[in-house]
């Protein structure tokens, strides 16, 4: 079975746990490691089982929040919220015209935002904060933020539901100069993450 999906394996179901033992740059650039044990909670035993452990690199590490510790659940997917500021489109979002009610348009587009990216992300990040928002609103045209595509099609909805007229800017992600693909990933354990190219596990001493 591949190291990768052992270890999710082993971290699956209500009696197994995580623990992120440790976490260091590796001396390659953008390549961050950490060791994760795999352990079980046995009835009878006062503390949890370390079963097998794994060496985790995470290759072009472009963003991480790792806390030490106890973890319950461990995925690696290619679609997240995490991953709309590397995997979408950046662009720019453009409204023109004054809404009846910019305190409502105000909590629509905080309700947007939050059903876009969930706990990930929070306001003001990708947002225009040449001035407060309410005044932004307000100001008869401007320039909303420079963002995701996901989100931006999200409050264009919003804005035009309010009555305003809206324009996108879009720049295409493209390969990098070797001709890769500049899509990421990410490895979720509960709360913390990292967001890189690839994942690679191995195993820590014997298996």
């Amino acid at each position: 079975m591949p190291r990768t999906q052992q270890l999710l394996d082993d971290l699956s179901g209500d009696a197994h746990f995580g623990v992120l033992i440790m976490a260091q740059l590796d001396a390659v650039p953008e390549t961050l490691q950490f060791i994760v044990s795999a352990a079980d909670e046995i009835p009878g035993q006062p503390a949890l089982v370390d079963r097998r452990r794994y060496v985790v690199r995470a290759i072009g590490v472009a963003e991480h929040n790792l806390s030490l510790g106890l973890f319950n659940t461990i995925r690696i997917l290619d679609e997240h919220p995490l991953l709309n500021a590397y995997n979408h489109d950046p662009t720019a979002l453009f409204f023109r015209g004054q809404p009846d009610d910019a305190s409502a348009l105000f909590i629509d587009l905080m309700q947007a935002y939050a059903s876009t990216f969930g706990p990930w992300r929070h306001p003001p990040q990708y947002l225009n904060t040449s001035k407060p928002l309410l005044s932004l609103l307000q100001s008869g045209g401007d320039l909303l933020g420079q963002m995701p595509l996901s989100l931006a099609q999200s409050l264009a909805a919003v804005l035009e539901l309010h009555g305003l007229e809206t324009h996108m800017v879009s720049e295409p992600l493209k390969p990098d100069e070797h001709g890769r693909s500049r899509q990421r990933k990410v490895l979720i354990l509960d709360e913390s993450y990292v967001i890189a190219f690839d994942f690679s596990v191995e195993y820590l001493g014997k298996a």
